[in-house]
């Protein structure tokens, strides 16, 4: 080979090699980001657990996250680093869809489907938060109660939506049940570098991760619980958001500490991602 395909060929590994690098930076800008946000949910959730919150207050969703973040100094700089970040994780999934994932069975096609749906999810959370930053306080980033509901009671309003909207339920159900056993059972760990890590690291990783994997699946599956009991009474109202979900907790008969115990996950799932930011193999 002579010394013109040689310089190619080490300007083609120069150039994939920068390519990679700057999708790992974007992929753990938005893990520090999804952190970002679930640790003040569970700030926000906290404050409800306890009666700061009120049935009028703060919401307890990425709404209010962001509202959280907007109130603080240089708010709306903050918020516009918060989209950039989600941004790039939306960047990063959108990669994995199209390249396929680390590891061995990161190009099948259940990943590149699973990666393109959070590549969607990523792209919608990043417009919302630019939308918010810009002062559209209805935007995709207000209540998810009310999206919830106005999106419950479109699909009712169709033929079947009934069946759709406890088909989706179930489905809701059984990712937040999938989510729970998961993090029980450690498989979080495949997906990190846990040969880079100390064995503090490990235990600190683990804890955060099966306690945040699993308050974050037990508020899924009780989300599409009340979307099933929507389908099946034929009403939308019946169907609740992250806010009116974690607002449920507090109304059983363990009170505000059972809340706050899910609070607590939530923001422990917070750190876990800050965790994913650091050890993820991307």
């Amino acid at each position: 080979m002579d010394a013109q395909a040689w310089t190619l060929r080490a300007r083609g590994r120069a150039a994939r090699g920068a390519h990679s690098q700057a999708l790992a930076v974007a992929a753990r800008a938005g893990f520090a980001a999804r952190g970002l946000i679930y640790v003040l949910v569970g700030v926000i959730a906290l404050r409800i657990a306890f009666g700061q919150g009120g049935d009028g207050g703060q919401q307890a969703d990425r709404g209010g996250a962001l509202e959280e973040l907007a109130g603080r100094p240089f708010g709306a700089a903050l918020l516009v680093v918060l989209a950039v970040a989600l941004a790039g994780m939306a960047l990063w999934r959108l990669s994995e869809a199209v390249f396929g994932g680390a590891g061995p069975k990161g190009a099948e096609p259940s990943k590149r489907a699973a990666a393109a749906g959070r590549c969607v999810f990523y792209v919608f959370a990043c417009y919302s938060v630019l939308s918010y930053a810009a002062g559209e306080r209805g935007s995709g980033s207000g209540s998810s109660d009310r999206q919830t509901h106005d999106v419950t009671a479109t699909v009712l309003g169709w033929p079947g939506g009934q069946w759709i909207v406890g088909v989706a339920g179930a489905g809701v159900v059984a990712a937040g049940l999938w989510i729970a056993v998961r993090a029980v059972r450690l498989k979080f760990r495949e997906k990190l570098r846990t040969a880079a890590m100390s064995s503090r690291a490990r235990r600190f990783t683990d804890v955060f991760g099966v306690t945040g994997g699993t308050a974050r699946g037990v508020v899924f599956a009780v989300a599409g619980v009340f979307a099933v009991v929507a389908a099946v009474r034929h009403r939308p109202g019946e169907a609740k958001g992250m806010d009116d979900t974690l607002r449920t907790f507090r109304d059983l008969p363990a009170g505000p500490w059972l809340l706050a115990a899910i609070a607590l996950g939530l923001a422990a799932f917070g750190v876990f991602s800050w965790c994913n930011a650091r050890w993820r193999r991307i």
